[in-house]
This record gives C-alpha cells, structure tokens and sequence, in this order.
C-alpha cells in the first residue's frame, strides 16, 4: 500500500539511494513510453526527473494502469531502486504499485518546450507553465535571492518592517501612480516604501529593510517593466555619505547573486547558458558625467543633465563589461531634475545630487541616495519639484523634531533575477506578472 508520507525526493534516489531496497515517490509523469510488456515513466517533482519502469511480469495491474498514462497526470509509485546505464542518472525504479490521483487531459501548451508557445499564451497557463524545471528554477532563484538579501540585512543590524501599501499622497510625486478609493476618499498604491523607511530610521530604528510590492502605473509594454514588482528597499541612518548606501546595495547584491548560484549552479548551467555564475571582486563607480562622456566616446547621442536612455543604459552596460571586465556599473551623481524630491544635492553643485543607480547587464536595478534631513531644505524643494506641502505635512513633521543623515535604495528583485540568468523578458520572473493589459490569472 503505498503512503504518500513515505515519499522520497526523486533527485535523493538518483543521489543517495540504496539499489535494491523499496522507495516511493510521487509527482508528475513528463512523458511515457510503452513498449510490449514495459511501460516507461520519466516522473518529475520539484526536485528533478526519474526513470520508472513499469513491467507486466512484475505487476500486471500496474503495467495496465501505466499504458493509459497521459503526460501530467499526478501519480505515485513504489518499487526497487535498481542500477541502469540507459536510465536518467544511471537509476529507475522498478514499479510493484501504482496510484494515479488525477488524469490530464490534453495539454493547452507544451510545458517542456518553452519556445513552442507564446509567452503570452504561456502565462494565460501559468500553472501549466511553471511545470517546466527551467521555468521552476526561475523561482527557486529568486526565492533563494529573497532569502540570501534578508539574511543579509539582518546580519549587517537592518530592522524588517512592513509598510502600508495603501497612501494618501503618490510617493515619488507624478502621474504614475494606481488611484483606488478608500471608503469615500482618494487614495493611491504605494510606488514605494520610500516615506516610511525615512520613518523607520528617524523613529530611531536606525537601519530598516522590506521586501514587498510596489506598484508603478507606467504604460509600458516593454520586457523590462512591470506595474506590479517585488522590491527589496533600504534604509540607514548616521551615514558619512551615499558612498555607505552603495556599500549596503554591492552587499546585498552580491548576496543575492552568490547565493542562488551556490545553491542553484548545476540547474542555472542547464537551463540557462548565459547566466552570470561570478561577480567580479570590485564593482565600478563612474559619475553620470563620466557615463556621458563614455557613451559620447561610442558615438551615442546624450543629453547632459538628463538620465540616461534605456539605449544609453544598454551601450553603457557593454562598455563597462569590455573596460573593467564587469557586469554590474554603479552610476552616481545623477541630475537634480530627474531625481525625487527626497534626494540630497551635492553643496556645492547643486544641479547634480548625492544619488546612484546600479546597473547590471545595462539593466538599471537599483536606485538610491543620500535623502535630505533638513526641515526647510526638504521644503523648499518639494515646492521646487511643483508639489503641495500640505500634501506631505506628516512626512516633513518627521523632520521637525531631530533627523539623523540617512539615505537608502531600492532595488527590484525580478530584474535582478532576469540580468542573473539572461531572460528575455522580465515577466518571466514574476509568478504573475501584471502589465496594462494582464490582470489574470
């Protein structure tokens, strides 16, 4: 009788199991062969794929259950781990019992041939889609990313906390902001924790973190944006300079990166050939003056004091790859006019500010900065960037009774998951990924 509490991981049999004692597992059958008086069965669970061999002269009733197999239906076997060149991993179970729990029907979309179908129709099938190992790697990746940042954070003394995603005002001030209403008043999705990290730290935590949703209502339909992302934020206080939120962000990063790989490389070489597997020991720090003139240099057209163009960002990620051997760029001193009101400026050239944006792959994956923590500085350039005050009074209440130099940044968690392993398209990265036209499933 088999018992699914029993169950063992199919990759620990290829790994660790002893040929000739009895095992049971249990999960999806990928494809099966049936030839005369053997059935063949390549089972898949989360942990890998097994050869089961299923014959008449063992179990008659088992054989006639397996012939009538169709591809994804959920199943469970017990039988003999036995030695087999020809199997997957160089092991099969030999099959004694057999238990389907659920039948397929005829597939919609071809979970192991992930450029069979659109991506588009592959996400109208998520559930099915995310059968495939690659796409199952994806999320073990990013999962394990998640993991290695937390632990980070909380070994460099950063508080986890968890902010409403529900505001009165647009965090970063613009029009790309999801308007919802709120009982009988206006309200607003957060773009980003931004406002209530600053809080965190000037309440007296000091360091905080999050990990969680942030909502962008940009119109794009490109394969890097998202209206919904999962953002991995910072904040901390009694900093010399921006210069110590960078140290933070190259940390944290390379946490992410080294970790997934750590636990993930043999998956990540299979599924994905162009992923980056090692970080260089020392990120590169240019100014955007210095992107300027780099790009320049390459023939590529840019607009002093402006941010940079999502082309500029991809030629500058290939320039730096070539000269310093690097894939990720931190890039500093961004324009006061294409940075939030939040955002310190340099003393002495005002028009240029103590920000920095990471790039990795060409791909800008993190934002941040020093913030200002002067009362009336704060003021003043909220009305600068045309905003009203009021709307930000218990904001800049912070500010009024001691706030400690501090600074921060965000960085997306999807993006970093698509530079890591080379996707096409950051929806890949997203369970269920949210643009302007999809909000299902």
């Amino acid at each position: 009788m088999i018992r699914l509490r029993e169950r063992v991981p199919v990759a620990f049999l290829l790994r660790e199991g002893e040929p000739g004692r009895e095992y049971t597992v249990a999960g999806w059958v990928d494809t099966v062969r049936s030839l005369g008086g053997v059935v063949f069965i390549v089972l898949r669970d989360r942990s890998g794929l097994m050869q089961l061999v299923v014959k008449r002269n063992v179990s008659r009733e088992a054989w006639k259950t397996a012939r009538k197999l169709s591809p994804e239906s959920v199943i469970a076997a017990r039988g003999v781990l036995s030695e087999s060149q020809a199997a997957l991993g160089g092991r099969e179970l030999v099959v004694e019992e057999l238990v389907v729990y659920s039948k397929a029907e005829p597939l919609p979309i071809e979970p192991r041939d992930y450029e069979k179908t659109t991506l588009a129709k592959r996400l109208d099938w998520r559930f099915l889609d995310l059968r495939s190992p690659r796409n199952l790697t994806i999320f073990l990746v990013e999962a394990e990313m998640a993991w290695a940042a937390r632990e980070w954070f909380r070994e460099h003394g950063f508080v986890e906390i968890f902010t409403s995603k529900i505001v009165g005002a647009a965090t970063e001030g613009g029009a790309e902001v999801f308007s919802i209403v709120y009982f009988d008043k206006p309200a607003f999705l957060a773009q980003s924790p931004q406002l209530y990290k600053q809080m965190g730290v000037i309440a007296g935590f000091e360091r905080v973190f999050e990990i969680g949703p942030a909502f962008r209502a940009e119109p794009h339909h490109t394969t890097r944006h998202l209206t919904e992302y999962t953002s991995v934020d910072l904040e901390m206080g009694f900093i010399d300079g921006y210069e110590d939120v960078m140290d933070a962000v190259e940390g944290v990063v390379r946490s992410m990166v080294e970790a997934a790989v750590k636990a993930y490389r043999d998956r990540i070489e299979e599924y994905f050939p162009n992923a980056v597997t090692k970080l260089p020991k020392d990120i590169p720090r240019i100014t955007i003056r210095e992107a300027y003139k780099l790009l320049e240099s390459e023939g590529v057209k840019v607009e002093w004091g402006e941010d940079l163009s999502t082309e500029a960002e991809r030629k500058l990620g290939e320039i730096v790859e070539r000269e310093y051997g690097s894939p990720l760029v931190f890039v500093t001193e961004y324009p006061w006019r294409a940075r939030p009101f939040y955002t310190m400026r340099k003393p002495d050239e005002p028009e240029w500010t103590l920000s920095f944006d990471l790039l990795y792959r060409g791909l800008e994956i993190a934002t941040g900065g020093q913030r200002e923590h002067r009362y009336e500085v704060l003021r003043r350039q909220i009305e600068e960037k045309g905003l009203n005050p009021r709307n930000f009074e218990w904001y800049l209440n912070m500010f009024r009774f001691g706030a400690p130099p501090h600074g921060g940044a965000g960085i997306g968690l999807e993006r970093v998951v698509m530079q890591t392993l080379g996707l096409p398209n950051i929806r890949e990265a997203r369970l269920l990924p949210r643009d302007p036209e999809r909000l299902t499933p």
